[in-house]
């Protein structure tokens, strides 16, 4: 898999052996997708490092690794409001790309399940039928 650093090749083999992860292109850029979310990609916004991608990933885990792991992980401007996180390709391991990997999985598997419930627990429009 790649060479010493890993590459966007990397994560996509390391992603597809996922359950449900497919490449799909997004915004025109290579991209995993779990059930059609954004998994992780490349960065299409110019703010971010070269060699350089985006993974998805909640707000607190986010935060969490960006203050463990600063040389690894970071953000800029433009991905700070969306439940992402930038990793620079050049300095981190295989071992923890693939870690980071995983908790978007789950991440993006547990917001999949939030849209699922949401979806079965909107109200059914109730057609009233009046008898004379």
């Amino acid at each position: 898999m790649g060479g010493a650093h890993p590459s966007m090749d990397t994560i996509i083999e390391l992603g597809l052996t996922l359950p449900d992860v497919s490449e799909t292109p997004y915004y025109g850029v290579r991209a995993l997708k779990l059930n059609g979310r954004m998994l992780a990609c490349t960065p299409v916004n110019k703010s971010a490092e070269i060699n350089s991608a985006v993974v998805a990933m909640g707000l607190e885990q986010r935060a969490a690794l960006i203050k463990k792991h600063p040389s690894l992980y970071y953000l800029t401007d433009h991905y700070s409001p969306h439940p992402t996180i930038l990793i620079r390709l050049s300095r981190i391991s295989h071992a923890e790309l693939e870690r980071t990997l995983r908790m978007a999985w789950d991440f993006v598997s547990s917001e999949s399940a939030v849209d699922r419930a949401r979806g079965k627990a909107k109200p059914r429009s109730v057609r009233t039928v009046v008898v004379r």
